[in-house]
């Protein structure tokens, strides 16, 4: 028996050294949305001069086009391979940069400017859509549904490591360079990452053409409840991404980057200390206890005084999302279809996708309204509505 657990050990890690250039696939797409994070709402801000409403727009058009490409990523993944599913986003990302450069041209007609703007961040979340979902797919096919969880902490550590590092590079590139350095960054790094894709053997498909729409009325029958409470506690990440480096401007402090490498630190620890935990204890009741934690950074951030306070309420917020998302996702993949995985992680993530094309023109209406730190409180607020999804999950899985 003994001998046995040996060998199982040695083949995960095997699989975990495997799983690295998937890591690294997924670090460089989100470096390039990480770059852009704290600089588009400055560039739409203080150099096309539109207000907070437009800022919100422009950044949560990402996510919108990311949750309608969701699904039909997830089903080209299922059906076409995840392999040729990273390539397509990669040739997007490289496009986004392409129309950041234009965007650049135009800067002297604001409304045009902006426009291709928003067509950039269109593009870049169609780019966002296919990467994550064919990694997701690819890495689910290594390891198999039992481990979901770990696949799941694994490429969302990638992921947020590469928020960290990207909002301090690009925080400092746009102060040297100005926005062409974050147009060159988005064209440059997808396709340098495409020539390493290239000669990697992708794993086969196992699932036949057949009615997507049928596939996916299925899939969301399956997963809308994990959705919809994963979809609550968007708000905290999306109040802080949004609008972490305008407050920090409207308040006269400096080092708004900080705001952003304490939210991402802080999910990179919780996801490398706490990783294991759904796949242990059970998703539903992780998201439970981490849905609580997510909401109080909220609250912390809302109600700050100083910087300092801030930068630990954007920690404390990055903690509690940590698990989340594994969380109601290995609750989601338990629903689903196995024949459809990639359609399941799709579809369960549109709903992220969804909560954060609202977040932020919704947000930026509260800011307009009550000001930037009314921000924060909503979105705790809204944070913990998702509790109650989290306890039926619970108690499902109980009778179940």
């Amino acid at each position: 028996m003994s001998t046995d657990n040996t060998q199982n050990s040695i083949h995960i890690q095997w699989k975990l050294t495997s799983l690295f250039p998937l890591l690294m696939i997924v670090l460089v797409n989100y470096l390039i949305i990480g770059v852009a994070m704290p600089v588009v709402p400055l560039y739409v801000s203080h150099k096309l001069g539109f207000g907070t409403l437009m800022v919100g727009i422009t950044v949560s058009c990402e996510f919108i086009a990311a949750l309608i490409s969701r699904i039909w990523s997830g089903h080209h993944a299922d059906v076409n391979g995840a392999k040729r599913t990273v390539i397509i986003g990669l040739l997007a990302g490289a496009i986004a940069g392409a129309l950041y450069f234009a965007s650049i041209y135009f800067i002297s007609s604001p409304n045009i400017a902006v426009t291709l703007l928003v067509l950039a961040r269109t593009v870049l979340g169609v780019s966002e859509s296919f990467v994550i979902t064919g990694t997701l797919v690819w890495g689910l096919s290594m390891f198999g549904v039992s481990h979901a969880g770990k696949v799941i902490a694994w490429l969302g550590t990638a992921l947020w490591g590469a928020y960290a590092a990207g909002a301090p590079l690009g925080t400092f590139l746009y102060g040297k360079y100005g926005f062409d350095s974050t147009a060159a960054v988005t064209v440059a790094l997808p396709l340098l990452t495409l020539l390493a894709v290239l000669p990697m053997q992708g794993p086969a498909s196992k699932k036949k053409a057949s009615n997507a729409f049928k596939d996916m009325a299925q899939v969301i029958s399956s997963v809308w409840l994990p959705g919809v409470g994963l979809a609550f506690t968007a708000a905290g990440f999306g109040s802080i991404t949004t609008f972490g480096a305008l407050l920090f401007a409207d308040k006269g402090w400096d080092s708004a980057w900080l705001v952003f490498t304490s939210l991402s630190g802080a999910f990179i620890l919780g996801r490398l200390f706490f990783g294991h935990l759904p796949d242990k204890i059970g998703g539903a009741k992780v998201a439970l206890i981490c849905v609580l934690i997510e909401a109080a950074g909220g609250f912390m951030i809302g109600m700050t005084p100083n910087p300092l306070l801030a930068f630990i309420g954007a920690a404390v917020t990055g903690l509690g999302y940590a698990l989340v998302y594994p969380g109601f996702g290995l609750e989601a993949v338990r629903l689903a279809p196995a024949e459809n995985p990639g359609l399941a992680m799709g579809t369960y993530t549109a709903f992220l996708d969804l909560a954060l094309g609202i977040t932020g023109p919704a947000l930026g209406a509260v800011a307009d309204a009550t000001g930037l730190m009314s921000v924060f409180i909503v979105s705790g607020a809204t944070v913990f509505c998702a509790f109650p999804i989290a306890v039926i999950l619970l108690r499902k899985k109980t009778v179940i």
